[in-house]
């Protein structure tokens, strides 16, 4: 899949004049929501009130932020009337009312008739306003905090309509300008989009990979001998974790790790060989691998391989293990050191153990280097956002 940097021709920064939405260029006017787009709430869900013909619709969670999640779709009731008022049209963007006030996503049309509820903002534009340039003013009101000055708090906050019609937008002065800006942001968007998908397709390759890989069903080139059934308390042996009282100095440079990650740092180190860590209560079914000295807190096992395993392939073998399956407690989930030796997995010798682990290393390494991607992505549509949403850059 080929990922494309936006890219945008810019002119000289303009001048400027102060607003009641700060500084923005003496040519752009400040416009409000309502005067800019017609807002109409959806349809009140009630069972046992609705009559009429069973028709999809969109909620609140459907909707995220510039997508719509078309499989969380429900059905409701509505009469000839509710069909013509409520029946969405392609373009609409559909605001959040309460939950993240303000998230928002525009209809593509992805299903061939869809309505909404009464808990979602629909908004049309009266006289041309750029609709993708409204979706990327909310997500900047999201960031700002502009929308709090505008919710409602009872028990859930929410938008009503008549203070959602009063929020202040910025107005470039030509539908020109305005569907420049809104193409540049959606290029950023796009980019962001393809990273995501691709990274996405990555772990499935690389899921589908460990399952074939680690199981023995698929070798890779060059390895013909038999897999040995052997408990993991043959491979290594557990350890517990000490307590955290127990670091002398917080200062130090080895980690102190704990079921959730990294807590601090130590003076000094519990183990200092490649290891696979597994929570003993809590967080019991997400395995960690560390390759430097650490210290490991005590509601954290630490596993000392035994020669000449690979710790590595190990470890995503215990990516693999459904470790719900041996949760001791009716509460907090939790585990035994015996009852994880007692576990039995197939593992072949050394050689290929490597091997393997060498394979699905370099495809996580594939993806770390497009998640970075990814965030520098997000960063580059953030700076876009701060420079052409307040007219600090114009658009050729």
């Amino acid at each position: 899949m080929e990922v494309r940097e936006p890219s945008a021709k810019y002119l000289a920064r303009p001048s400027f004049k102060q607003t009641e939405l700060g500084l923005i260029p003496d040519d752009w006017e400040v416009s409000s929501i309502g005067s800019e787009f017609s807002i109409q709430l959806g349809k009140m869900l009630d069972a046992e009130k609705n009559v009429g013909v069973p028709k999809p619709f969109l909620g609140n969670r459907a909707v995220q932020w510039g997508c719509i999640d078309t499989s969380d779709i429900g059905t409701i009731r509505m009469t000839p009337y509710d069909l013509q008022r409520y029946r969405l049209r392609c373009g609409d963007l559909l605001v959040c009312e309460g939950g993240e006030v303000g998230r928002a996503a525009i209809w593509d049309a992805q299903l061939e008739e869809c309505y909404y509820q009464k808990a979602l903002h629909r908004l049309r534009p009266k006289r041309g306003y750029n609709t993708k340039l409204m979706l990327n003013f909310l997500q900047r009101f999201s960031v700002n905090g502009l929308l709090t000055n505008f919710v409602t708090q009872t028990s859930i906050a929410h938008l009503p309509k008549d203070k959602f019609e009063t929020v202040p937008i910025p107005c470039p002065p030509t539908s020109t300008e305005q569907d420049a800006i809104a193409d540049a942001l959606s290029d950023a968007d796009a980019l962001i989009e393809s990273l995501e998908q691709l990274i996405v397709k990555k772990h499935q390759i690389k899921q589908g990979a460990m399952q074939k890989l680690l199981t023995g069903k698929k070798r890779l080139p060059g390895f013909k001998g038999k897999w040995e059934l052997k408990r993991l308390g043959d491979l290594l042996t557990i350890a517990h974790g000490k307590s955290q009282h127990s670091v002398a100095d917080r200062n130090g440079i080895y980690p102190v790790l704990a079921s959730g990650g990294q807590i601090g740092t130590a003076n000094r180190f519990l183990y200092d060989k490649p290891s696979v860590l597994i929570g003993r209560k809590g967080t019991i079914d997400k395995p960690q691998f560390v390759d430097v000295p650490f210290w490991s807190v005590d509601t954290l096992f630490y596993s000392i391989i035994h020669e000449p395993n690979d710790a590595k392939f190990l470890f995503y073998r215990f990516c693999l293990i459904d470790w719900m399956q041996h949760n001791e407690a009716s509460g907090v989930p939790s585990l035994n050191a015996r009852t994880i030796e007692r576990i039995e997995i197939g593992i072949p010798q050394q050689h290929e153990q490597s091997a393997i682990a060498v394979a699905l290393s370099d495809m996580d390494t594939g993806i770390a280097t497009l998640e970075a991607k990814l965030t520098k992505a997000h960063q580059v549509k953030q700076g876009m956002m701060q420079e052409l949403l307040t007219g600090r850059i114009r658009l050729v």
